[in-house]
């Protein structure tokens, strides 16, 4: 009787060399040092020493990588690779792609979501009696990132040049002054330097938060919000503003990152003396770059610091006139600098991804732990300041007004001047492939003093301290609905939507109606803005006033998906409307058409079309067709 031997596993080549096509294929080859470094939801190469040659009928062999304290599966900390055949998205598996001998190569696929961080790889081969097992642990980690060249990945930009620069750039530009006299350093963020990503994971580990989070770019960017600053956590840098740093470094004196996160995972996680605004946020974006988030540094001038949560910056007199400085605790610095993080927001309604605001510099406290955001620059925009995270602070920094109160005799205030535009000028970032200003309020705020701005800013107003600040509205008796009829618009034509509103007084009502449509992502990230307009609409009393808005589909991307805002004040009563409609336009059916009768046993052809419903001329289209009974899945090119 032929005895046949248990396939083992003699040695891993992980292809993991800076010069080797992993690293290369997963933006990786920046990094320092030969450890395999790779990017969520991509494939990557190695190759197995087997003991014998590998024999797919009586052979079984699986991978495992484990990240985290206690690997489990639910967790997504656990994964577990089968060999399968054909490789498919959205999946960790394996594949032979290549054999030699007693070498076989796999390619293997990791999940999109997948949690970012260090994994220790198991190969686990056994034959026919599946008791009979043999693991084999290679020495060398795996070092799992984010990965912005992914279109499923939370944190997926699809231009190159802006990957190039929010995740590939070693060395930005921090803005500091006033808005008259604006100053730059150049600053080192130094993300592939030997041991950033070592001690950038070091910094996640401190935090003590499970690694079952860390598939979140949300959650990471709270954590990293956290842990670059040091009151209640120990974290990587303590701040100091006191003007005495002789037991430190002063904040003016660091020109990158790489010296403080290293001084940081070499002592062992004790707070490097000291830092500022500029400091925090240089620090993050290294830290966030290195992780495969996009990132950059951001200032804004003359930034407000709301203490309160009222949304405004508050000046407290008394009945002479003078400053009563046990109150006014609010303040204006003349800069602060933080961050903006790129990635889709799937907790919060359509048209919250793209840009969010993250702040290390403590100020104030979220949830109990000094950080901030991340907080969506598309909210902090129109006003609507009641989502996640730590909007309100981050609004008022940027476009709260400047109130005067005075006491009154009976210790009662009366509100008795509002500067409205003193707040949040010249917000400035690097430049995308240049060392130019960026200027980026648009982002941030309407323009200034339009009617669109006053209207985020008593918006956000009613959800902060003293919603009373701004007058209410004598009365709220309008109302707006958006409605598309039917199914939808097809792809290639207009979309119609029909804007309803409907005057419920007995009174004339005008309205000043603002109206955008964007193209977004169907992740939710804002893509680019199709149209703007403005009318005016007049509502005769107790009456309803329908009509039609149009949008042209160019610049659609692959989902079609589209997103109406509205917003408008009511001129009579000061009421405002405010309403974001989502829709998308249909692409066109395939239409699938036996030729001839089925019959078992025999081949059955089928006729594939659709129309093109576009202008111009489809070219290199490709149909996938998979199903059952398929010889192989087929890929066909068309035209």
């Amino acid at each position: 009787v032929r005895v046949r031997v248990r396939v083992k596993v003699n040695s891993v080549d992980l292809m993991s060399e800076q010069s080797k096509q992993n690293r290369k294929e997963h933006h990786t080859d920046l990094y320092d040092g030969d450890d395999l470094i790779l990017r969520r939801g991509q494939t990557f190469l190695m190759w197995l020493d087997l003991s014998r040659p590998f024999d797919p009928t009586t052979d079984k062999l699986h991978l495992e990588l484990k990240t985290g304290a206690a690997p489990e599966v639910p967790k997504g900390t656990l994964a577990i690779i089968p060999l399968v055949d054909e490789l498919q998205d959205d999946r960790w598996e394996a594949k032979i792609v290549k054999e030699e001998g007693d070498r076989v190569q796999l390619s293997v696929n990791s999940i999109p979501t997948a949690v970012i961080g260090i994994y220790r790889l198991s190969v686990v081969t056994s034959g026919q009696e599946a008791e009979l097992t043999s693991i084999h642990q290679p020495a060398d980690n795996i070092y799992m990132l984010f990965n912005p060249w992914c279109e499923d990945d939370a944190v997926f930009m699809d231009e190159e040049e802006e990957r190039k620069e929010y995740v590939l750039n070693d060395i930005g530009r921090l803005y500091y002054g006033t808005e008259q006299q604006i100053g730059v350093r150049t600053w080192n963020f130094g993300q592939f330097s030997g041991g950033m990503l070592a001690s950038c994971l070091f910094v996640l580990e401190k935090s003590g938060t499970p690694a079952s989070g860390w598939g979140s770019p949300v959650n990471i960017v709270r954590v990293v919000s956290a842990m670059i600053n040091s009151p209640d956590d120990a974290g990587v840098v303590e701040g100091n503003w006191s003007g005495d740093y002789s037991d430190g470094t002063s904040p003016a004196a660091w020109s990158g990152s790489v010296e403080i996160l290293n001084n940081y995972h070499d002592g062992g996680g004790t707070p490097v003396r000291y830092g500022q605004c500029w400091v925090f946020s240089g620090v993050t974006t290294t830290v966030l770059r290195c992780l495969g988030i996009p990132t950059r540094s951001v200032t804004n001038f003359s930034s407000a610091h709301d203490t309160d949560v009222s949304l405004t910056t508050d000046v407290y007199l008394d009945e002479s006139l003078d400053p009563l400085d046990s109150l006014n605790v609010d303040s204006i610095w003349n800069f602060h600098v933080w961050n903006d993080c790129w990635m889709s927001r799937p907790d919060l309604p359509p048209g919250m991804g793209g840009w969010q605001a993250v702040d290390a510099t403590p100020q104030e406290t979220s949830q109990g732990t000094f950080r901030c955001g991340p907080a969506p620059l598309t909210a902090l925009r129109s006003g609507q300041v009641y989502l996640q995270h730590d909007c309100p602070f981050v609004f008022a920094e940027v476009n709260s007004d400047k109130i005067y109160w005075q006491r009154n005799l009976d210790g009662t205030f009366t509100q008795i001047h509002n500067e409205k535009h003193i707040v949040g000028h010249h917000i400035s970032t690097k430049a995308v492939g240049s060392d130019e200003r960026y200027d980026i309020t648009h982002l941030y705020k309407q323009p200034e003093g339009s009617e669109e701005e006053r209207i985020a800013v008593e918006t956000a107003s009613r959800y902060g301290s003293k919603p009373e600040t701004y007058s209410a509205p004598s009365a709220e008796d309008v109302s707006v609905q958006v409605t598309l009829d039917g199914d939808g618009p097809l792809m290639g034509s207009d979309a119609e939507l029909s804007i309803t509103f409907t005057n419920g007084s007995s009174e004339q009502r005008s309205v000043f109606l603002h109206s955008q449509v964007a193209v977004m992502y169907y992740t939710g990230v804002h893509k680019a803005t199709l149209r703007r307009d403005r009318t005016e609409v007049d509502l005769p009393p107790d009456s309803g006033e329908r009509f039609l808005i149009q949008t042209y589909q160019g610049q659609l991307i692959d989902q079609a998906a589209l997103m109406l805002t509205l917003s408008g004040r009511v001129s009579q009563t000061q009421q405002v409307l405010a309403t974001q409609f989502s829709f998308r336009l249909k692409t066109p059916d395939l239409l699938i058409k036996p030729i001839g009768k089925a019959a078992v046993g025999k081949t059955m052809k089928a006729e594939i079309s659709f129309t093109n419903p576009l202008p111009h001329t489809l070219k290199a289209v490709m149909l996938r067709i998979e199903g059952l009974g398929l010889l192989s899945i087929r890929k066909i090119a068309v035209g």
